[in-house]
């Protein structure tokens, strides 16, 4: 086997969470740009499709500082994620696929020139963001997709001969894996035709597929890296919130009538929880899979693989707490109010039983 004809195309992902929302209807005519319908390998229904498609935007070559050359588009999310993708096209041997595997998973010079990219296009385009952040989160993934491998047609023989060369790329690892470990990362595969093949592990996939096959998977990689960028956001702004009510049930305690205090914090308390509730379900419902079984399988591997549902289930335990939460605070307010309800009904009739008693009243 030729050991130095490789072709194929290194995808890096760099995505920030940069509003609570990007008004695309508005963004459109600003930037000139189209938007994006997910593409399948195999005919599918029509409704699967992305709820708003988001809108993409090609930024044209660009080179970074080391050099190397990368054709860059920049993708935006309804709900407030700015995707640069840049292509690099690959032509060269395992080693030195490998080598860059090694030297790109998680460099930070991508996440440093991506997000200049993208802030020098959001001060054109301010008018389209709703609630813009100033502090961004941001995750990044690369994709290491071949599509001519000499002598190797199947994806199943390619798992077998390279398996230690694609478990050690997904990880950027130079050095050589453990054989337990190879099998685990090689687990995370799966196939649609005979002549492809997916390899997806946290913060890098290998994926060996025709050209216009492999878009399929980097859409659906794009989108579960959004995805987890958007629920990361959710659990820090739940985290911060429920260290607010901590903080003010600890100042309240001692207070004869906290619960009096109670209604205010609860209200902020509950219209946060119906917010995050919105955006959660707006997230998850931005791409349909109904009928299209392997996509939507492909796409939980991925999501599973990156983190998604870790995250996801982190922040339903946090919805949960803030509503039980809030439950006990509207409690201590009712409470609060009963007792000065009493307090006053007490008081009144102590005041007519005084008249009554002191001879004044008529």
């Amino acid at each position: 086997m030729s050991e130095g004809n490789l072709q194929g195309t290194i995808i890096v992902l760099t995505l920030f969470d940069v509003a609570d929302e990007i008004a695309l209807s508005k963004l459109q005519p600003l930037i000139g740009a189209t938007t994006v319908e997910p593409t399948f390998k195999h005919p599918a229904p029509e409704y699967v499709r992305f709820e708003r498609p988001p809108v993409i935007e090609a930024l044209g070559p660009v080179t970074l500082g080391s050099g190397e050359q990368f054709e860059a588009t920049l993708q935006y999310y309804d709900y407030g994620v700015a995707s640069v993708i840049l292509r690099h096209a690959f032509l060269g041997s395992w080693q030195r696929l490998q080598d860059l595997s090694a030297n790109w998973i998680s460099n930070p010079v991508f996440d440093e020139f991506s997000r200049q990219l993208v802030r020098q296009r959001l001060d054109k385009v301010q008018d389209s963001l709703v609630k813009p952040y100033e502090a961004w989160l941001s995750e990044d993934y690369c994709i290491f997709h071949l599509h001519t491998v000499p002598g190797v047609q199947n994806g199943s023989t390619l798992l077998k001969e390279r398996g230690q060369e694609i478990s050690q790329i997904v990880r950027g690892e130079p050095q050589s894996l453990a054989e337990a470990e190879r099998t685990e990362i090689l687990q995370g595969s799966m196939s649609y035709y005979p002549n492809d093949v997916i390899v997806a592990a946290w913060n890098a996939a290998f994926l060996f597929d025709t050209e216009p096959g492999a878009e399929t998977t980097v859409r659906l990689l794009e989108y579960a890296n959004s995805q987890l960028l958007q629920f990361r956001h959710y659990d820090d702004i739940l985290t911060r919130e429920l260290e607010e009510v901590y903080s003010f049930l600890d100042r309240r305690r001692s207070e004869v009538l906290s619960g009096w205090r109670m209604r205010p914090a609860a209200a902020r308390l509950r219209g946060m929880l119906l917010e995050v509730t919105e955006l959660t379900e707006r997230t998850n419902n931005a791409l349909k899979f109904v009928g299209d079984t392997f996509s939507a399988r492909l796409y939980k591997l991925c999501a599973a693989k990156i983190g998604v549902g870790d995250y996801q289930i982190l922040v339903q335990e946090k919805l949960r707490t803030a509503d039980e939460l809030y439950d006990f605070m509207i409690e201590q307010f009712h409470q609060a109010r009963g007792f000065v309800l009493e307090f006053t009904v007490v008081l009144i009739l102590i005041i007519e039983l005084f008249f009554l008693f002191s001879g004044t009243k008529g």
